[in-house]
């Protein structure tokens, strides 16, 4: 065989083997930007499940839990801070003597009252500490009393006072009968006679 026929005979070959070698790098070039595709995902999926964990950590976290007596502490003071400053409004806007009298009574009364719930939250195990918190109700209540004057303002003023007590006295009955701390317990008991004199006080206005 002649040297331009085995060139002719390799010219075939030398084009396979380039054709093949072309194709590997190819192949090595798409493998290598696969590796860096899902190595750029991957912070992303962490970041993914990072984010479901906390929301799902934030959904299922439990709220503050008030115990029963916190609660009737809150809002028996809550009575008393209603009964003292809408009384403070009847003994400077009021235009009835008797009403006037009765707000002056209530004030003292429910300071007095104040101070026994103090003293008996206090000595719960561990201490509870009474906390005033006005219902959007007892706000509107107060306001709509400001903005009233003479026979209007007794009429309004003597209303909410027979619905304060009611209220008052149902909720002390209740913790009278079945509290679960017994100075707050004891408390209330001694209160249910002294509310149902101011609640028929109040309905004899």
């Amino acid at each position: 065989m002649s040297v331009n026929q085995l060139k002719i005979g390799l010219v075939p070959l030398g084009s396979c083997i380039m054709k093949h070698s072309v194709l590997f790098a190819v192949s090595i070039a798409a493998l290598s930007l696969a590796g860096c595709g899902k190595k750029e995902e991957t912070p992303a999926a962490e970041n993914s499940i990072a984010a479901d964990t906390s929301m799902n950590n934030a959904a299922t976290a439990s709220p503050a839990i008030v115990s029963p007596g916190q609660t009737f502490a809150n809002t028996a003071a809550t009575s008393d801070t209603f009964e003292i400053e809408s009384s403070k409004l009847a003994a400077s806007k009021a235009s009835s003597a008797k009403v006037k009298r009765f707000a002056g009574e209530m004030i003292k009364a429910h300071t007095e009252s104040s101070a026994k719930l103090k003293t008996a939250a206090a000595a719960a195990s561990p201490a509870i500490t009474p906390t005033p918190q006005l219902t959007p109700a007892q706000q509107q209540t107060l306001d709509t009393l400001a903005s009233k004057s003479g026979a209007e303002f007794d009429s309004a003023y003597i209303d909410a006072q027979r619905q304060g007590h009611q209220a008052t006295l149902d909720a002390l009955k209740t913790y009278s009968a079945s509290g679960d701390v017994p100075s707050l317990k004891a408390f209330a008991t001694e209160l249910v006679p002294i509310v149902t004199a101011h609640l028929n006080m109040a309905k004899g206005l």
